[in-house]
């Protein structure tokens, strides 16, 4: 029984640490993509080998007293000795310099993070987080897009950010740091991002049942390619080109959709779902939980439910006919 206590134990941390191994770290502060994330790693580091240090000292002493004064046969030394004037300064004096050496990076940190950003020629993006969902507006730009946002490489990115309902937290790990979006406040984030690629975001504060699936994309595009991004998605949706996808154009029109979500250049101006004029670009659905794919968006339509309990779409009955439809006309929005 003691063996296989042992086995299953030493089973059971092989698989906790292997959870932290891997080729790919998709929300990883600790890989920084940008000027802000880099101050945060930086600072990390810095506080994490004060700690290594911290500890080795620590645990040097203990193992020199537990040797060095260790209980012998026949030892007659005293068990314990007080009063050591100079070990009691020391001990009160190394904690409150190891604090004042970590105080003044971090201060000095948060003092250049969580100002206005530096940067005039910033592009604004306001973000405001839902149950359950991110939207993203440009309002230099006329384009609203939800739970997906592109931003050019090279140039500071100004995030407005806000809530709609209750408490929400944005964090793009390797981008920025945390920032918390309160109700009826707008608070800033700013950084500068240096690397190209998607990067995977989420919500950091509990804010009902979905919270754990209120994901989000941030792509990094080369200039020229967000300036291509840019005039698609400022521009209104498409005309559907087949059949089947005019057909699901009807079939949205007919229900409940266009009382809850926008695409621009039709008649559905719904304001309190996702903004889908250009839906089928997107990589993800349902705010990360899928791939944007024909199979998950037609199980999405299927049952809401199924794949992200708790969300505030509604349930709409729909043939297999019309779902196949809807998921015609939703990919030919691009």
């Amino acid at each position: 029984m003691r063996r296989r206590a042992i086995a299953a134990l030493v089973l059971f941390l092989g698989v906790l640490i292997s959870q932290g191994c891997g080729g790919e770290y998709p929300q990883s502060a600790l890989h920084p993509s940008s000027d802000s994330a880099t101050i945060l790693d930086r600072l990390f580091d810095q506080i994490f080998w004060w700690a290594v240090g911290v500890f080795v000292v620590v645990e040097g002493i203990l193992v020199y007293v537990f040797v060095r004064f260790r209980e012998r046969p026949g030892d007659t030394r005293p068990k314990q000795v007080h009063g050591h004037l100079l070990l009691e300064v020391g001990w009160t004096l190394a904690p409150a310099l190891i604090l004042v050496a970590i105080a003044i990076p971090t201060i000095r940190a948060i003092f250049i993070i969580d100002r206005s950003t530096p940067d005039p020629e910033a592009l604004v993006v306001e973000v405001i987080g839902k149950q359950w969902w991110w939207e993203f507006r440009y309002p230099e730009l006329g384009i609203v897009t939800a739970n997906e946002a592109h931003v050019p490489l090279g140039r500071t990115v100004d995030l407005r950010l806000r809530s709609a309902d209750v408490l929400h937290s944005f964090w793009i790990p390797r981008l920025a740091g945390k920032r918390d979006l309160v109700p009826g406040i707008e608070n800033q984030l700013w950084f500068r991002p240096d690397s190209v690629g998607v990067y995977h975001g989420q919500c950091a504060e509990f804010c009902g049942t979905a919270h754990a699936l209120m994901g989000m994309r941030l792509i990094v595009d080369e200039p020229d390619d967000f300036e291509r991004w840019v005039r698609a998605n400022a521009a209104p949706a498409s005309t559907p080109g087949d059949a089947e996808a005019r057909a699901g154009q009807g079939v949205f029109m007919a229900n409940a959709c266009v009382s809850c979500h926008a695409v621009r250049g039709t008649q559905a101006t719904g304001q309190f779902g996702p903004d889908l004029t250009h839906f089928g670009s997107r990589l993800t659905i349902a705010s990360g939980v899928l791939e944007n794919t024909p199979a998950n968006l037609a199980r999405w339509l299927d049952s809401t439910q199924h794949v992200k309990p708790g969300n505030l779409m509604p349930e709409v009955e729909l043939s297999d006919a019309q779902v196949r439809q809807l998921v015609a006309y939703l990919g030919s929005l691009r």
